[in-house]
């Protein structure tokens, strides 16, 4: 008994003895890896230029050298980030702007230095308000091609004192895989050199004064990395071009709020990954386009706004969208003809349908109350007839995000729905036979509500204020209102 005690004593001391050599060891190689980062020195050449730039974005006043003598070590600076190459530091990431407390902010008078384009290894470079309309600035139109083999990411946001065009001279960005240029005052056209980035993967423009076409370039068919192109909010005109079938792994297409014309190119049909197209607010013709019907990945489809559309519901084979549609704004487009009742049997996934201010006839399906998803249904302003066929729970649960007002030949059956649960600005089935006199005696005194889906799907979405809410968040914001959203997948805006 005595030896197997000795024995059991002996093994748990070599397992002690193991772990305490191992652990050991883990921390002398942990130490070893952080020792090598914080003794890495910085390459002088760069912290200079690193100050240099700050310096004049921020003001002289900031004194940079004297409050970060360290910046890529024991004095890190908000907003600036370094990696190691070759054994030394180099800044890697400069973000400008009141994002945090302690965060680089501009000074009134900010301004572009030269050292900026020394910043050899530079990666990520963003400036968020830091131009305010006091300060008319533009961005450099030279020496961003020093930044080829580095830059991945510029954005530019909210800064209504940049102003001028955008340079060409972008387009030598080789490395860049995301542009963001938001809400700021950038005018002129959008560079056909843009369409050189090989690698982009994000291009938003949305919200400034660009004017012109959209560069036949931006689609070309090498650009199968890029996943969003936003243009919304901006005066950009002429057609699309039908290069932009080419961007095949594109998610998103946003050109809403635009003066685009024209016909819908049929060569979108090939962009089979696409989740989301937005072309709402434009003075496109040509009918709905079909090629929709073979966009097994779409979610939300905008063409509001747009009175010259035309065209019919009947023959857009809807039934092969399936489940996945979750938004179709097609209101104020000029739309005739009739809603066919395989529109409702085959679009399950809808929580938003707008298809007011049109000219449609006929009847309205009963199946479009039975659809599992739907949260808002506006079907005001047509010429739609005879007897709503929906339950009393249909409208007590939609309340005011169901609209089918202004079409004269509608009605609802009294027997079937109380007058607390009718349909607004609906007259009962009787009165279409019966002339009132005087006021009718209903809930709403005869009177329309103001609700319609002009100012649940579009209200920040007028032209002529530019500065609009962007489509993507504004589509996010509608869908929040109606159910969860679907868009959750364009997790890269």
């Amino acid at each position: 008994m005595k030896r197997a005690g000795g024995a059991v004593r002996l093994l748990a001391l070599g397992l002690l003895v193991l772990l305490l050599h191992g652990c050991s060891g883990q921390a002398e190689e942990d130490d070893g890896s952080a020792a090598s980062g914080a003794t890495a020195p910085m390459d002088e050449k760069e912290k200079r230029a690193l100050f240099a730039a700050i310096d004049s974005f921020v003001g002289k006043g900031w004194n940079g050298s004297g409050l970060y003598p360290d910046p890529c070590g024991w004095s890190p600076i908000q907003g600036v980030s370094c990696d190691i190459f070759n054994g030394v530091w180099y800044p890697t990431v400069i973000s400008i702007g009141p994002v945090l407390d302690n965060s680089l902010q501009c000074a009134p008078d900010a301004r572009f230095s030269p050292q900026l384009f020394d910043l050899r290894h530079l990666k990520s470079l963003s400036f968020y308000s830091c131009f305010p309309s006091s300060n008319p600035t533009s961005i450099p139109s030279t020496s961003w091609e020093k930044l080829a083999g580095s830059l991945e990411t510029l954005e530019f946001r909210t800064n209504p004192g940049l102003t001028g065009p955008i340079p060409p001279s972008l387009g030598r960005l080789t490395s860049l895989q995301s542009l963001v240029l938001v809400e700021n005052n950038l005018t002129g056209p959008v560079p056909p050199e843009l369409g050189s980035l090989l690698n982009l993967r994000r291009l938003v423009l949305s919200g400034n004064g660009l004017s012109g076409p959209v560069p036949a370039a931006l689609g070309n068919a090498r650009h199968d990395a890029l996943l969003i192109l936003d243009a919304s909010n901006n005066y950009l005109t002429g057609s699309l071009p039908s290069s932009l079938g080419g961007l095949t792994g594109l998610l998103k297409l946003d050109l809403s709020n635009n003066r685009l014309q024209g016909s819908v190119p049929a060569e979108l049909a090939g962009l089979k990954s696409l989740t989301l197209l937005d072309l709402r607010n434009n003075s496109l013709t040509g009918g709905v386009p079909r090629f929709v019907q073979g966009l097994a990945a779409l979610q939300d489809l905008l063409l509001s706004n747009n009175p010259s559309l035309g065209g019919t519901l009947v023959e857009s084979g809807w039934e092969k969208l399936g489940s996945n549609l979750a938004t179709l704004d097609l209101s104020n487009t000029g739309l005739v003809g009739t809603i066919p009742e395989n529109m409702a049997a085959a679009l399950t996934g809808l929580r938003f349908l707008a298809l007011d201010h049109n000219r449609l006839t006929g009847k309205v399906p009963a199946k479009l109350a039975e659809l599992p998803n739907i949260g808002a249904l506006y079907l005001n302003g047509n010429n739609l007839t005879g007897t709503l066929d929906f339950a009393p729970g249909f409208y007590q649960r939609m309340g005011r995000r169901f609209a089918s007002w202004d079409n004269p030949g509608l009605c609802y059956n009294l027997a079937a729905v109380d007058a607390a649960s009718a349909p607004s600005g609906v007259v009962v089935c009787k009165d279409l036979q019966e002339p009132s006199v005087g006021p009718r005696d209903d809930k709403d005194g005869g009177k329309k509500p103001e609700a319609s889906s002009s100012l649940v799907a579009s209200s920040s979405s007028s032209i002529s204020t530019n500065k609009v809410v962007n489509g993507f968040w504004h589509l996010m914001m509608v869908q929040g209102m109606v159910a969860a959203g679907s868009l959750g997948s364009l997790m890269l805006l």
